[in-house]
Formats: structure tokens, C-alpha cells, sequence
């Protein structure tokens, strides 16, 4: 595999393509901020809740995090406390007002990167992001030039490598954090559109009620809030390509405006007259049965056949053994640089046990456990407890620690047995389990898939 220059990205770190998320209930300020963030070519979402960003935040990954202080359902404190998990190393700079100064003092000595006081000249705003992004370049854009190893992955390659100037819809399929964007990333950087944008949309992530113009933009004046013209990620993959992870969860409604952009390749802004032209690859992906949800009257049967074009499944990682070492090594090394560590690899031990270990987070799972190994490595090499600490922690040799669980052990029953007390009292009916826990029908699915519960469970 091969590592790019990280220390030219570093240096020469801009705000091109970085996700942004904003937690900013203010709705003036956060159009202010995601147009200007737009601008400057970032691609920002932002939320007026902190339980919306957390959910995102939960199932999606952004370079840095800006949070106001005060949100209408909790405090800045807690979003950053309760999203610490998800984050990895990415920043968070704080939006706070005046009087709110002493706690963004604290969590800036808890691990936030920054804070600003309201108001501040935009200029110094983004200035506080370049600063802080410098360090931290996206992980899933370090693997260049091959997808891996293994014969599985050679195959998805090929595959890829042959329909990279053909023009159809590609659908990519397999579990989640296998790596479809890298693998979409790949088609478009082995592909005639190289040049032109790549644009990245997870229907998931945004808001339903915020997708449709994100996706086709509006025109000023369209809504209330609509001080301007706004660009849609259509308009602005121009030549390129558009990416529509999770395009399962796509609303119902904007299927239908999607089919007409796949099938017609025109689509209106909200609030336009004008017919314009669209001229982008479309990439789908998404880690659910898509043929069922058809049939269960979730997705059009229409559109499913035109994103189904060409089909790509992406095997999970226990079906890419020959992959592991690889990509261990090559994270340990990018991560190294990033934290200007002298961490060199993993022992032997270590990497036995991950080459054994069923990863069912995927790629997005190793690459985050080589990430906190080595921020937390005390040496030049990883050992089997920096990087599986919740399966060495209960092999103690004290007469009395034999038994004793770890934090994540118990963290993880405790969530594990409260979704299923959810489930028993709605008698195993998924949304209204998840609107009785706070989160979206969608988390739910992902933590009854990450503690292997069926989807028939109603009872412990």
C-alpha cells in the first residue's frame, strides 16, 4: 500500500474537502457559517440540537467538531463528554458566549482544541480550523494506489479498475465501515473525472428536513432563512462525481427527485424556475438489504434498478485476513507522523491477536483502535493491551481480578440489556424502541448489530 506525503499535507492544509460538523442552534449563525465553510470548499452540516449531532456523530466521521456552548436540549459540555468516543483525534473549537468564557477554559484543559467568543470576525474563525486541521489529515485518504492484498479486495479492484470510465450508476454494498468510500474514492481517482470535484453526501447524517436542499441548493428567498443562493451538492460535483452513502435512508419523498436526476440528469433548486443540467457520476452505497427494502415498500422500485446498475459488494475484513497486517502497519505509520510519535509497529503478540480478532467494525474499527494505541502507546511498540484493552483487562493474575470486568464490559452489557428492555416494552418494534431510548431508529439498528442481538429479539 502506499502512504502519501504527510508531512507536505500537513504543512500545506487547507479546508478543501474537510466535514465539518456545527452544533448551532442560532439558525443565522449556522447558515453564516456552513456558507462560508461552503466557500472555502469545505463540506459542513450543521445541527440545531446537541441529540442531532450526536446521532451523526455517531455514524459518521468529520475532520473537526464546532459546538456552541448552549444548545436548547443540553450544554456544549455534554455534547463534547457523550461524542468523546466517536471523535477520535478530531478537534472541537467552541462557539461561547461572554459569560460562558470559564467553562470553555475547562474543556479546552479536558482536550478541546479552541474556543471563540461571540461575536468574532469569520476570518479569525476559519484561521482557529486551518490551525487546528493541520495536524489532523482525513485516515481513510492515506491507502493509495491499491485497496489491499487479499484476493477479495484484488477482486473488488479489478472490478472497479474496469468500470472507472464507464459513466453508470455504481451501487456499493457491505457491512458498515468496510471501506465504500475509500473503494468510491478509488473509482474516482482511477477514473477520467479525477480532476473534478468528488462529492461526498451521507443521507443519514443531514437532517431530513435540511437534505433536499443540500442536495439540489435553493434559490434566495426560497424559505425564510434563505438570504442567498445556495449551491446544492448536485450543482457542485459538476464533472465529477456525487457519492450518496446510505442512500437506504433516503426520505421517500426525495427518492422520487433523485430518480429524475439519475434518469433525466436535470434537477431545479428549491425555489427555481431554471432546469439545470446535471453532469456527475452518481455513487450509491449503503450497508442494508436494499432489494428488501424495496420490497417492503421502503425504497422505489424504480430508482433501485437505476442505482443498481453496476454492483459492487465490499467483503468485510474477516473475509480479508491478508489485509490486516498491511493496513495495521500502514495506519501505525500514518498515525505516528500525526502525532509525532516514535511508535514504530506492533509486537508479535499484538499482532496475533488482531489478525485472530472477528473486527466487526471493519476497517473503521482497526483504524480507530490503531489510532488510540498510539496516542496511548508508552513505547515503540504496541502491545495486545494498547490495542484490545477490553479483552486483556480480565486476564489478570491477582487471586481476586480474575472476574473482574472491564469499564467497556460493563459499559456494553449495561447498553446492551437496556436496548432489550426497550425492545421487550414495545414489543420488539424497532422505532418505537429507539424513540423510547432518544436515538434514531437507524443507531438502534447499528448497536443491536454491534452487540449481535437478532432483529425478531423481544425479550431478553
Amino acid at each position: 500500500m502506499m502512504v502519501l506525503n504527510l508531512k507536505g499535507m500537513i504543512e500545506m492544509q487547507s479546508l478543501e474537502g474537510m466535514r465539518i460538523a456545527i452544533a448551532e442552534d442560532d439558525p443565522i449563525m449556522g447558515e453564516s457559517l456552513v456558507q462560508r465553510l461552503e466557500l472555502e470548499g469545505a463540506s459542513p452540516i450543521c445541527w440545531s440540537s446537541g441529540r442531532e449531532a450526536l446521532d451523526a456523530l455517531a455514524h459518521n466521521e468529520f475532520d473537526i467538531l464546532v459546538c456552541d456552548i448552549r444548545l436548547p436540549d443540553m450544554n456544549g459540555e455534554t455534547l463534547f463528554r457523550e461524542a468523546a468516543p466517536y471523535l477520535g483525534a478530531a478537534p472541537v473549537i467552541f462557539i461561547t458566549a461572554y459569560g460562558d468564557i470559564d467553562q470553555a477554559v475547562r474543556l479546552v484543559r479536558a482536550g478541546a482544541g479552541d474556543y471563540l467568543t461571540k461575536p468574532f470576525p469569520i476570518d479569525d474563525f476559519l484561521a482557529r480550523l486551518e490551525h487546528l486541521l493541520a495536524g489532523r489529515i482525513d485516515a481513510t485518504k492515506v491507502v493509495s494506489g491499491s485497496l489491499g492484498h487479499s484476493p477479495a479486495i484484488c477482486e473488488v479492484e479489478k472490478l472497479l479498475r474496469r468500470v472507472a470510465d464507464i459513466d453508470s450508476t455504481v451501487l456499493l454494498t457491505g457491512e458498515s465501515g468496510v471501506g465504500k468510500e475509500v473503494a468510491s474514492r478509488f473509482l474516482h481517482e482511477n477514473s477520467m473525472r479525477s480532476d473534478a470535484p468528488f462529492m461526498g453526501v451521507n443521507c443519514a447524517a443531514i437532517p431530513a428536513n435540511l437534505l433536499e436542499s443540500e442536495l439540489f441548493g435553493y434559490e434566495k428567498g426560497a424559505f425564510t432563512d434563505a438570504k442567498s443562493r445556495h449551491e446544492g451538492y448536485a450543482e457542485r460535483a459538476r464533472g465529477g462525481i456525487l457519492f450518496l452513502d446510505e442512500i437506504s435512508e433516503l426520505p421517500i419523498d426525495l427518492q422520487a427527485k433523485l430518480l429524475r436526476l439519475v434518469q433525466e440528469r436535470t434537477f431545479h433548486r428549491i425555489g427555481g424556475k431554471e432546469l439545470l443540467s446535471f453532469d456527475a457520476r452518481i455513487i450509491c452505497a449503503t450497508n442494508v438489504d436494499l432489494e428488501q427494502r424495496m420490497h417492503d415498500g421502503r425504497f422505489r422500485e424504480d430508482l433501485y434498478y437505476r442505482v443498481n446498475v453496476i454492483h459492487v459488494a465490499v467483503p468485510p475484513l474477516r473475509e480479508r485476513i491478508e489485509d490486516i497486517g498491511p493496513l495495521l502497519q500502514s495506519y501505525v505509520e500514518f498515525f505516528a507522523k500525526s502525532f509525532e510519535s516514535d511508535v514504530r509497529g506492533l509486537t508479535t503478540l499484538a499482532e496475533e491477536i488482531a489478525v485472530s480478532h472477528d473486527w466487526p467494525g471493519n476497517v473503521r474499527e482497526l483504524r480507530n483502535r490503531v489510532e488510540r494505541a498510539v496516542a496511548l502507546a508508552t513505547g515503540p511498540w504496541i502491545t495486545p493491551m494498547d490495542m484490545f484493552p477490553e479483552r486483556i483487562g480480565i486476564k489478570n493474575d491477582g487471586p481476586e481480578s480474575s472476574s473482574l470486568a472491564t469499564l467497556s464490559m460493563v459499559r456494553d452489557a449495561a447498553e446492551r440489556g437496556h436496548i432489550l428492555q426497550a425492545l421487550k416494552q414495545t414489543d420488539g418494534h424497532v422505532t418505537k424502541a429507539a424513540d423510547l431510548l432518544g436515538i434514531s431508529r437507524t443507531t438502534l439498528w447499528e448497536k443491536m448489530r454491534k452487540h449481535d442481538m437478532p432483529a425478531d429479539i423481544t425479550s431478553p
